[in-house]
């Protein structure tokens, strides 16, 4: 079966599990053996000199060898997150997981430090095209975070890895796979391309990570997720991530895993005690007078505002930049390079407004965001946990604002339903709008979206390509239909 480990190279046959809140692993009695990648990931784990140089005795952190621990250490870290607790043994073990976590819970850090410690434990030749772990990611912004991540935690090791996407040229991607690397972090869309014209095999895969599954599903990503998983070795360890779980999802990790480890972090007990929530009642029009009154506030240091369309993310943009609020956007219709410009003077602090959509903001790690603004609500309870996880991190408190029209008042109760209690209204300002706050029945829910003309044909266009790139269709009789179109 996919994902299976029973003869996994990794898997080791000399431990017994409690899968509980806290998993532990023991050690058989007097049975000995030099294969024991969670004790120590080396064959000297038990010297007095590693363990003098042991920085961590307790905890999963324990587990590490020493190389990991220090790069923890140098993060700054001390203790485990809970997903890190429950996630680090059996990976060392060779187990398939499924996790449920969401954004900021250590998630990534709880799959890069057992995945480096099983091929530093296992050293191989490296390959060209041929890598030895695959990490697939929504966004390039993800995937350029994992790869930054495994750098950090990889520092004192000798494990290489690349990062690949689209909306940049292939050359140096290809040049790079054609070096050889151990670990590659890729979107599937490019993922794809490259495999198909030859420049990455996947036969040699020990290891696959499936991260934020919810979102692929989101973004129409699912096929391409399928084809690229008929092309991984049947033998190998799978660990599969997503913050909600769809029937397309659950079906998908069924297929994926074997015997998993199953780890669930609150996906739907957000941490909202030390997030500050309001709610603005607004109609359209004064949505963005209301946004300019507010982030007059000076003290709204690092602020991140939410919309649900490309087009509304960078117009709004362009309105702060007009009213001298220096902000960017970041969306799916930006170059790459743009983007990365753009999320880089938001670090710095050289912005202080970032305008994202969902999609483009998912993998986004920036620290001390004090302020979060839901420009537009969204339509999942979920994804407005996601947006809000996005402040009070590091035990910081933060603020998140939200602005609520008419049509989404059925959105803002569903929301209030899954936190757990109402959130504050604000009505003492210039906008306030009894109608949206008193909207009820048709007219407290979405107007039917219309699609444009415009967006029909973009659709028709991108649906085309995806046939023509995968053998659907031949170029001749692309040429045909365009004939077609044109008369």
């Amino acid at each position: 079966m996919p994902g299976t480990c029973d003869k996994h190279s990794f898997a080791a046959t000399n431990h017994h599990f409690h899968e509980d809140v806290f998993i532990t692993i023991k050690k058989e009695q007097g049975h000995k053996t030099g294969h024991d990648p969670v004790a120590a990931g080396s064959e000297s784990a038990g010297s007095a000199s590693e363990k003098r140089s042991r920085l961590f005795t307790d905890g999963s952190f324990s587990l590490l060898i020493p190389e990991l621990q220090r790069a923890v250490a140098d993060k700054k870290y001390t203790t485990p997150t809970p997903i890190q607790e429950q996630a680090i043994a059996p990976l060392l073990a060779g187990r398939d997981l499924l996790g449920s976590a969401q954004t900021g819970t250590g998630k990534t850090a709880a799959f890069v430090l057992p995945m480096l410690q099983l091929l530093n434990k296992q050293p191989k030749t490296v390959v060209a095209a041929m890598p030895r772990v695959l990490i697939l990611a929504p966004t390039r912004e993800l995937a350029s975070q994992i790869g930054d991540s495994i750098g950090r935690y990889g520092r004192h090791l000798h494990i290489s890895r690349t990062v690949i996407f689209g909306g940049i040229k292939q050359h140096r991607q290809v040049e790079s796979l054609k070096v050889g690397k151990d670990i590659v972090v890729a979107t599937p869309g490019r993922l794809l391309d490259l495999m198909n014209q030859g420049h990455i095999s996947l036969n040699r895969i020990d290891i696959f990570v499936l991260d934020e599954a919810d979102r692929m599903l989101d973004m129409g990503f699912l096929p391409d997720v399928r084809r690229i998983i008929t092309k991984l070795p049947k033998n190998r360890q799978t660990m599969f991530f997503s913050a909600t779980f769809a029937p397309e999802i659950s079906a998908l990790a069924r297929e994926l895993l074997t015997k998993p480890v199953e780890i669930s972090i609150s996906p739907e007990a957000p941490a909202v005690d030390v997030i500050d929530q309001k709610v603005y009642f607004v109609d359209k029009p004064n949505k963005i007078h209301l946004l300019v009154q507010l982030l007059s506030n000076r003290q709204m240091s690092k602020v991140l505002v939410f919309t649900k369309m490309k087009h509304t993310a960078g117009r709004l943009a362009q309105k702060l930049c007009a009213s001298q609020i220096r902000a960017e956007a970041i969306h799916g219709d930006k170059a790459q390079n743009a983007r990365e410009r753009a999320l880089d003077s938001f670090k710095s602090g050289q912005v202080r407004v970032l305008v994202a959509t969902d999609i483009a903001a998912r993998g986004i790690d920036v620290k001390a965001i004090s302020h979060v603004f839901n420009y537009d609500l969204p339509a999942e309870p979920q994804t407005y946990i996601h947006r809000i996880g996005r402040t009070a991190r590091a035990g910081k408190k933060g603020d998140a604002i939200s602005f609520c029209m008419a049509e989404e008042r059925n959105i803002l109760s569903a929301i209030e339903k899954t936190v757990g209690k109402p959130i504050p209204v604000v009505t003492d300002h210039l906008y306030h709008s009894a109608v949206a706050q008193n909207a009820s029945g048709a007219a407290a829910r979405p107007k039917p979206r219309t699609v444009s003309p415009h967006e029909i044909a973009k659709r028709s266009r991108e649906r085309l390509t995806k046939k023509i790139a995968y053998g659907g269709i031949g170029k001749s009789g692309a040429k045909r239909r365009r004939g077609k179109r044109q008369s």
